[in-house]
Formats: C-alpha cells, sequence, structure tokens
C-alpha cells in the first residue's frame, strides 16, 4: 500500500531538492500491538477423561463417601465425614511419587478387566481407627509408622468393606467386582501400570472427630476402557433427538389405565343457618338445590369432572353419566 506524506515531509522534500539536502523527518513510532500469551501444552500428557467424565466419577465416589462414612460412624462410635476433594488424571509414576513412606498400599484386582488398583491410606488414618476400636478416644495427630500385623487384621475388615461400597457405588456407571489382593507399605513394590501410563486418582478427605487424614484411590485408565466407551455412547444418545409423542403415550397410558380413583357423587347442596342446624332432628327434609329430575355432580379429585343421572344398576346405586366436563367449571 503506498504510503501517504504529510505536508511538512512534502515541504522538506522540495526544500531538500533545491539546496541538495533532503532532512529526514522523524515520524511517531506505532504502538507496539501487545502480545499474547502463549499457553504450553504438554503432548506428553493427553486428557483420555473428559470433564464430564471426570463429573460422573465424582458423583460416584460422592456417594461412596457418604455410605462408608455412616458404616465409620457405626463401628468407631464417633462423627466421621469423608468429601471428595479432586479427582484427577496424571501419570502413574507421578502418583507413586506423590505416595508418602511408609504408607498403606491395599492393592485390589478389578476382575471384569483383571486388572490392579491401589487403595492408599494414610497410617495415621489406620492408627485413629484401631484406637476407637479398641475403645480409645484417637485425641492429637499421629505419626506415621508401619502398621503392625495384629493392627492389620483389625482394620482389614474396615478395607473390605470400604471397597465393597465402593463396588456398591460403581454400580451406577458398571459393574465391576473388586476383590483384594495384598497389603503394601512402599510405593514402588505397587506396579499395577507402567510408569507413563494414565491413571485416574480419587483423592478423599477423611475427618474422624477434629482430625483430618487423606484417603486415595488410583485406578489405571486402561482397566476402565469398557466404562469410558459406556460413558460416551450415553453422552452421545443424550444429545440425540427427542422421541416423538406417539412413542411415549401407550407406554404411560397403559401404565395410569389401571389406577383406582375414587369418585364421588354429590345428589345435591343447600345452605343452613347455625339456628337450623341446631335444630335438626330425625326426620326432616332438607331441600337441595338439584331438582328430583336433574343431574348430579360426579367429582374425581375433590373437582367435578363429569354429570350424570343417579339410577340402580345390578342392585347397587350408580350414576350414569350424560355429559364429561372438559374445564373445571361446573357450569361447562
Amino acid at each position: 500500500m503506498p504510503e501517504i506524506l504529510s505536508q511538512q515531509e512534502i515541504d522538506n522534500l522540495l526544500s531538500g531538492i533545491s539546496t541538495g539536502q533532503i532532512e529526514e523527518v522523524e515520524t511517531p513510532e506505532e504502538p507496539k500491538k501487545a502480545e499474547k500469551e502463549a499457553i504450553t501444552f504438554d503432548f506428553r500428557l493427553p486428557h483420555r477423561l473428559s470433564k464430564n467424565q471426570l463429573r460422573t466419577f465424582q458423583a460416584v465416589h460422592e456417594s461412596f463417601g457418604e455410605t462408608f462414612s455412616s458404616y465409620l460412624v457405626s463401628r468407631l462410635q464417633t462423627n466421621v465425614t469423608i468429601n471428595v476433594s479432586s479427582v484427577d488424571q496424571l501419570f502413574y509414576s507421578e502418583f507413586v511419587l506423590s505416595i508418602a513412606s511408609p504408607s498403606s498400599l491395599y492393592v485390589f484386582r478389578i476382575q471384569e478387566s483383571d486388572a490392579l488398583a491401589v487403595l492408599e491410606v494414610s497410617p495415621q488414618l489406620l492408627l485413629a481407627m484401631v484406637e476407637h476400636l479398641m475403645g480409645g478416644v484417637a485425641e492429637g495427630e499421629k505419626n506415621a509408622r508401619p502398621i503392625t500385623k495384629i493392627e492389620q487384621s483389625i482394620v482389614k475388615g474396615i478395607i473390605q468393606r470400604a471397597l465393597a461400597d465402593i463396588q456398591r457405588a460403581w454400580k451406577t456407571v458398571a459393574e465391576l467386582t473388586f476383590k483384594l489382593e495384598r497389603y503394601e507399605i512402599e510405593g514402588d513394590f505397587v506396579q499395577i501400570a507402567p510408569a507413563s501410563e494414565i491413571v485416574m486418582v480419587v483423592s478423599f478427605e477423611v475427618v474422624i472427630g477434629t482430625q483430618k487424614y487423606m484417603m486415595n484411590l488410583c485406578f489405571p485408565t486402561f482397566a476402565l476402557e469398557d466404562v469410558l466407551a459406556k460413558l460416551n455412547t450415553q453422552h452421545f444418545s443424550g444429545i440425540g433427538t427427542v422421541k416423538g409423542e406417539s412413542d411415549w403415550r401407550a407406554p404411560i397410558f397403559r401404565q395410569i389405565g389401571t389406577t383406582q380413583v375414587q369418585a364421588v357423587a354429590v345428589l345435591g347442596e343447600t345452605v343452613l343457618s347455625l339456628r337450623e342446624l341446631l335444630h335438626l332432628e330425625t326426620g326432616d327434609i332438607l331441600r337441595t338445590n338439584i331438582p328430583l329430575t336433574g343431574e348430579v355432580q360426579l367429582q374425581i379429585g375433590g373437582k367435578t369432572r363429569a354429570r350424570g343421572r343417579p339410577g340402580i344398576s345390578k342392585g347397587k346405586m350408580a350414576v350414569k353419566v350424560s355429559k364429561v366436563l372438559r374445564d373445571q367449571s361446573l357450569g361447562a
């Protein structure tokens, strides 16, 4: 695009031609455009779990937390709260590095995929459980130390109940079976996946009385391939077109067609004063607002739905419907 000269530049150019010297005129610099901030992307860590899938898994484990905390309240006889603090996906090597030493690692097998997963429980949490089960109060923070064989036997039933509650919570997304395999105290001895494999880590905050403890669940993503495929199918089917009215009317009517409702036939109404009501005696005749040849009101759910004529059918009092009211007014 050709550059347009200002009047000062033109004057300087003409004067420079006549004198043989051309002065350079400084032009104001254009403001530099603000550079966009570059965001780094880690190609080594692909996101195998979508945000919707992570939210689904968080809801699943929140249900587990509510169920398992209720069980611990009855066993430990104290207030217990379990909350999901985070649901993340990271390399298995990163999860191993985050494991404290010593720790309490319960390796269990997912029988449907023949893969292993890990339930990490802090030793302080297990020691607090043991003390409550033995009748103590578990006041103050415990120092981390390896759990003895006797203490492992005491809490083994609680860990098996935790796996059963996790399995029950997972039934909302998949029918999985969890079986406890072994106990480890060091993360280096728990090889459930290659170091570069993506795993899903669910972190819990366990509050017993006034003390807070941590508990983690680690699932390799290759063990959840069928579950993830199922969740993707449910997502795409959920955004499909809504079924037509003809598809759901027939099943609904079949279900509610046999429902029984109470119908009341109002033979007549009248208005009495309080004095007349107090002097009412057996044999008195009350004159209603419906004549002998008039129609009675048929009420369903406290509202007039039809009109009819009273009579007898098969030896029982009956009402023959003569008009169905489509609106709620009596005069329809």
